[in-house]
């Protein structure tokens, strides 16, 4: 294998890589409101701030513990479904949202209040327009007590009405959408979990990669000073030697920041160093089939269910600026003591009904209307949108899962075929047979396979992550997806 089929073959790894991150980041845009499209989203390699995507950070409140912290699969999601900033903002618009519907409830519950006064008048009579012959044109000063409570209740209001069910069919959207952002962040960290995992593999690889071609320059240099071997095997063996130390730094740069990114997103102080306790598994998955999980995500899919919600609401908001145009009924009343003062008071009280009929208000009603009935179609739209792309999501997950499988099959045979290659390649060249460049070329092919198998294997538990994600079942499945046996 020359280095030019070696880079493509790298190249090609890399782009499947990448392109299963973005399909896992997409998701994270596509149902959460400030999350990023899928056009905009970044790899989870490259971290992202938190005005781009909120799952990737978070609210630390853990302490900095001494020493490296063990952290297992199980111990990261939990941090993060207490800690991920995506899933505390997503709480806030919960709370935010009851509040509202708490406000709109008001225009339909009594409405009571109290008053005290102590009042001291002096009138002039003659500048409200009264002179009176014989009658003083000051009154005053007198003073009287007013004790009172008021009450003002609907009896009948449409539009109230309407309000109240489109705040709560607005606080069960915002109830599933929170449940549906912790289903992103066991996606988010799901998927940061697994690529430090691939990080420390990648590492561990290379450093085994260093010592090998450690001890082929070392054997080539003795062959050399020997004088069985010319110089060009020592200096191609020292160059391979250099091309392995530097791709053992990228790969040890790039697992700290993998890990920097995990300890963001479950809320752990950046400076804590921790101990990944679980390993990638490879167990293929049985799946219920694509129509049953299909027919499941439909059930299950917090944000499909979410936007059905929000269907409700603008539908009942529709509703209720219609509803501006025909009368409502109200009554109001109060009691209280009044007199000269407290000791000097008779109780009064006065009841009344009313019915307010709007005749013209100058076409708010009508631009009301035409509002929420734009807001009606937008959120019909969308819920088809969601509900095509809850199917669309399925089937890629099950695409990604078929051929991650394969890859891993795949890999793991390319593995123990290119170690078999290289350990003849090195006994080639021992015995003199062959110049290194047949073990150079070998140990290529080493690396390109750890990397294949390394790059499946974290492809095939994304592509679990991803599946139970799809179907709504993120928060339970992926612990049993990814629990090795």
């Amino acid at each position: 294998m020359n280095r030019h089929n070696f880079f493509k073959q790298h190249c090609v790894a890399g782009v499947a890589f990448s392109l299963l991150q973005l399909s896992a980041v997409a998701q994270l845009g596509s149902a959460y409101p400030n999350a990023p499209s899928s056009s905009q989203s970044s790899t989870f390699s490259v971290p992202l701030t938190n005005r781009q995507n909120p799952f990737n950070g978070s609210v630390a409140q853990e302490k900095l513990v001494p020493g490296s912290r063990p952290l297992s699969f199980k111990d990261a999601i939990d941090l993060a479904l207490k800690n991920n900033l995506g899933v505390l903002l997503q709480s806030d618009q919960s709370l935010a949202a009851r509040g509202q519907k708490w406000k709109e409830l008001a225009g339909l519950l009594p409405n009571l209040t109290a008053e005290i006064n102590e009042n001291i008048v002096q009138e002039n009579l003659a500048a409200l327009g009264l002179r009176i012959p014989g009658f003083p044109t000051i009154i005053g000063p007198f003073g009287y007590f007013d004790a009172r409570a008021y009450l003002k209740q609907s009896v009948f209001d449409l539009n109230a009405i309407n309000r109240v069910k489109s705040a709560s069919a607005s606080e069960r959207a915002a109830e599933l959408s929170y449940k549906d952002a912790r289903d992103l962040v066991v996606l988010a960290v799901g998927n940061a979990y697994l690529q430090t995992l691939a990080g420390a593999a990648r590492v561990e690889t290379a450093e085994a990669q260093v010592q090998t071609a450690q001890a082929l320059f070392d054997k080539a240099d003795d062959q050399l000073k020997a004088g069985v071997s010319p110089a060009i095997d020592s200096l191609r063996a020292k160059v391979e030697f250099q091309s392995r130390q530097q791709q053992a730094i990228v790969a040890r740069n790039d697992y700290a920041k993998q890990k920097l990114a995990l300890l963001r997103a479950i809320g752990l102080p950046t400076g804590q160093e921790i101990t990944l306790t679980d390993q990638a598994p490879y167990e293929p998955l049985v799946t219920a089939g694509f129509e049953e999980d299909l027919r499941r995500a439909y059930l299950s899919r917090f944000d499909y269910l979410s936007a059905a919600q929000q269907l409700r609401a603008a539908e009942y908001s529709r509703k209720a600026a219609t509803a501006k145009y025909f009368p409502d009924v109200s009554i109001s009343a109060n009691y209280g003591d009044l007199g000269v003062n407290v000791g000097n008071s008779h109780g009064t009280y006065t009841v009344a009904g009313g019915i307010h009929i709007p005749i013209f208000e100058g076409g708010k009603t009508q631009g009301e209307v035409m509002q929420s009935e734009a807001t009606l179609r937008q959120s019909r739209q969308q819920l088809e949108d969601i509900r095509a792309q809850v199917e669309y999501d399925v089937r890629v997950a099950f695409l990604d899962l078929a051929a991650a499988k394969e890859q891993v099959e795949v890999a793991r045979s390319t593995v123990d075929l290119a170690n078999q290659t290289m350990i003849q390649a090195r006994d080639r060249f021992t015995a003199g047979v062959t110049d290194n460049l047949e073990v150079v070329q070998a140990q290529e092919a080493v690396a390109s396979a750890n990397e294949s198998y390394i790059s499946s294997l974290y492809a095939h538990n994304l592509a679990k992550v991803s599946l139970a994600r799809a179907i709504g079942f993120a928060e339970q499945g992926v612990k049993e997806y990814l629990k090795s046996k």
